[in-house]
């Protein structure tokens, strides 16, 4: 992959085919090398609860690495490194394993994800799951590039489907009082079958792939969002923040870490409303 400065160049035609190339090739190098360590790394827990693996600290040093070579004017923002949302406006954001339990446990549902903002928006998200062999990739109002979602290279969007017992909803593992709560209330079983899949941006994606109706994560970090975020939008859904008005745009020199935002993604705005009486219960502590 040439790191001409051809690609420093929103303006050229070729600026963002060139940065799926390199998204492509980076997450498909990366992705290999962490599927031979499956289930086998190092583990460690951090001091929020959630698991470390060597394999996320590796990832993430590559990742970075090759960015930062390729486009040495933008600033960068990890799991495992800088939490400083960076000046620059161009900015990159990483989640080396999204699903690191998943990926120390040896379950084959995790994801290396990358998004690049521009004035705090995320504008290009990429996320490779490679146990499924699926890479998903889109742009939202990207400067110079029209709106797109895709998987494997092809279109996708969002489900049209209304809810019902035969359509899917997906919880995180923190967000199972949407469960016991409707029991105890009026409203009754949530409209949906219930999945939960342990990879925030999985989870998320499978609404811009038309799997799901809608998926909500309870305390996502900013890596969980941002690379999902432009997929989802382009491919018709919709996002709605359940603890504050708006994420974005990200402010340069705002620190992210462990600031986690409660997040509905839904097929349309209208699926995101009527799931809502059901999601109450995750704001209220």
């Amino acid at each position: 992959m040439s790191n001409s400065p051809l690609m420093m160049n929103p303006e050229n035609a070729d600026f963002w085919p060139q940065v799926v190339e390199f998204c492509q090739a980076l997450t498909a190098r990366v992705g290999t090398t962490l599927l031979k360590e499956f289930s086998q790394v190092q583990r460690e827990q951090k001091a929020d609860g959630s698991l470390v693996t060597s394999g996320d600290r590796w990832a993430d040093q590559e990742l970075t690495a090759a960015i930062q070579k390729a486009f040495p004017d933008h600033g960068i923002l990890s799991e495992e490194g800088n939490p400083i949302f960076p000046a620059e406006d161009w900015a990159w954001i990483i989640d080396p394993i999204d699903g690191t339990t998943n990926f120390a446990h040896g379950l084959p549902i995790w994801c290396v994800a990358l998004a690049l903002c521009y004035k705090g928006y995320p504008v290009f998200g990429y996320v490779a799951v490679p146990p499924l062999g699926q890479n998903f990739h889109g742009f939202w109002q990207a400067p110079n590039y029209p709106d797109g979602a895709f998987l494997n290279g092809q279109p996708i969007q969002t489900s049209s489907a209304s809810p019902g017992p035969q359509e899917f909803f997906s919880l995180c593992a923190r967000s199972t009082a949407v469960i016991s709560q409707a029991s105890l209330s009026h409203l009754g079983p949530i409209p949906a079958k219930i999945r939960m899949l342990g990879s925030a941006s999985y989870n998320f994606l499978t609404v811009a792939a038309g799997y799901t109706l809608g998926a909500v994560e309870k305390t996502p970090q900013i890596w969980d969002i941002a690379p999902a975020w432009p997929i989802v939008k382009a491919a018709n859904g919709a996002v709605i923040w359940l603890n504050q008005a708006q994420l974005f745009p990200l402010i340069p020199g705002q620190s992210l870490h462990n600031q986690p935002q409660s997040t509905l993604m839904a097929a349309n705005p209208n699926i995101g409303d009527y799931f809502l009486p059901w999601l109450n219960c995750l704001t209220c502590d």
